[in-house]
């Protein structure tokens, strides 16, 4: 959890994003949380009502704060998605919540931040048409499974493919990797895939879930890139949907690199190229 107080930290110490730029989110509506999730589940993460399977599922120990922290977190990514509607770029500290099912949390994910504040903007007519870059390590099951059958949603996972989940429901577009996946294969996937996307789909935003788990020194990635293989994966990301004039939110999903400082200096690196882009 200090990954996320350490790099709101080092982004406004090394000045990448000034403290007034950072907008603290109210908690996100319960009504909203059903456009993703059904009311069941979505009143028991609120009301302690979670089963002991639910819990073992979710893999965390329920508490009034996660609740509370949970329904911050959804409001991040759809305060994100209205500012990188307005600004071009935006991101959250926090999100990238993707293997949240409807009816239940999993794999540390509560609820899934990216489906609810999709469906939010689409339900307020702010968008139409929206694309999940997914390049945690992890398949985003959770979100291809919201959006299995909406064909205005393209969802988009580059992954470990022996890794977690082991049950993966099919994104639009998935790249299950080998393990020891190195920097050079890995961007070449990655910028094919790309180019395959943006020549059959046009977004009117792009939520992009830059999980640092792919590194090497990763404790459950099981991938092989490197340090800068990990920051030239952000540019490729953030420069080819910016170039397209697509608005972009950045999300950090999952990433447990050796040391705290090492984890948040990995996460910092997308907040950098927005900077060095111009946002």
């Amino acid at each position: 959890m200090g990954k996320f107080e350490g790099l709101y930290t080092y982004l406004t110490e090394n000045s990448i994003v000034k403290s007034q730029d950072i907008i603290e989110p109210s908690m996100v509506d319960m009504f909203q949380l059903t456009t993703a999730h059904t009311p069941r589940y979505a009143n028991a993460v609120w009301d302690g009502t979670l089963d002991k399977k639910e819990i073992r599922k979710l893999g965390l120990p329920w508490s009034k704060e996660l609740a509370i922290r949970s329904r911050l977190t959804v409001q991040g990514t759809l305060n994100a998605g209205l500012m990188a509607l307005q600004d071009g770029i935006a991101g959250n500290l926090a999100g990238g919540t993707h293997h949240a099912m409807p009816d239940w949390g999993e794999g540390f994910c509560v609820y899934n931040d990216v489906a609810v504040a999709i469906k939010v903007l689409q339900n307020s007519k702010w968008i139409g048409k929206a694309l999940v870059i997914d390049c945690d390590v992890h398949q985003g099951n959770g979100t291809a499974a919201i959006f299995e059958d909406d064909d205005s949603v393209y969802t988009f996972s580059i992954h470990g493919e022996k890794n977690y989940p082991f049950k993966k429901p099919p994104s639009d577009l998935d790249i299950g990797l080998p393990d020891n996946t190195g920097d050079e294969e890995y961007h070449i996937e990655l910028i094919s895939a790309l180019d395959k996307i943006f020549g059959e789909f046009e977004p009117d935003i792009v939520f992009y879930l830059g999980g640092i788990d792919p590194l090497a020194t990763d404790k459950l990635g099981r991938l092989s890139l490197t340090l800068d293989g990990l920051e030239q994966r952000d540019r490729i990301v953030i420069e080819t949907v910016t170039q397209k004039e697509i608005p972009l939110t950045l999300l950090l999903s999952g990433g447990y690199a050796p040391t705290l400082q090492e984890t948040v200096f990995a996460h910092s690196k997308m907040f950098r190229i927005a900077k060095e882009l111009g946002f």
